[in-house]
């Protein structure tokens, strides 16, 4: 059976790693989406993704509430590196070779990302999260998903949004 694409970008919501807790991270809710990207990676995909943080924190609603809307989206652009590295964790459990690469630099945890060094990896068959968004403060992770997918030249961007997914083609 022939793939319908062999490079896709996936794009999910901090609040789908959170399930039914609707903040934090629930361990279940990552074992079993560790357990689908495995399946579809071991086919052979060329898979990455972008993460949201709105699990911890969102930067707009914490603005909202008093914050300055430039420090609350660095801190949301924080928490996607949190949520990025707990992705990383349980896939590398189950045997998937991953990379964290990261818009703001934070060496001692993650990769700086590099869209040459992303391209290599994904060519290598790693699965590459990007984190930190745009590293831009006013744009969000589906921004983020779009232009990373652009620059991977992925076929396809899955966006989960809450608990519909839409697909939309790059």
């Amino acid at each position: 059976m022939a793939l319908a694409y062999t490079s896709a970008l996936l794009k999910l919501s901090g609040e789908a790693l959170a399930g039914d807790r609707g903040v934090g991270l629930d361990p279940q809710v990552l074992d079993s989406l560790a357990d689908e990207l495995k399946q579809v990676h071991a086919l052979g995909v060329r898979l990455s993704l972008v993460v949201g943080g709105g699990n911890i924190i969102r930067g707009a609603t914490a603005s909202r509430e008093g914050l300055d809307r430039v420090s609350a989206d660095y801190m949301g652009m924080l928490a996607t590196v949190i949520n990025s590295l707990a992705l990383q964790g349980v896939l590398e459990q189950r045997g998937v070779e991953t990379r964290v690469m990261t818009a703001i630099r934070m060496e001692s945890i993650a990769e700086p990302y590099i869209r040459r060094r992303a391209m290599r990896h994904l060519e290598k068959g790693r699965l590459v999260i990007f984190a930190a968004g745009t590293s831009n403060p006013f744009f969000s992770t589906d921004t983020a998903g779009v232009l990373r997918a652009l620059e991977v030249e992925a076929q396809v961007v899955y966006m989960e949004i809450g608990r519909a997914s839409c697909r939309e083609r790059v």
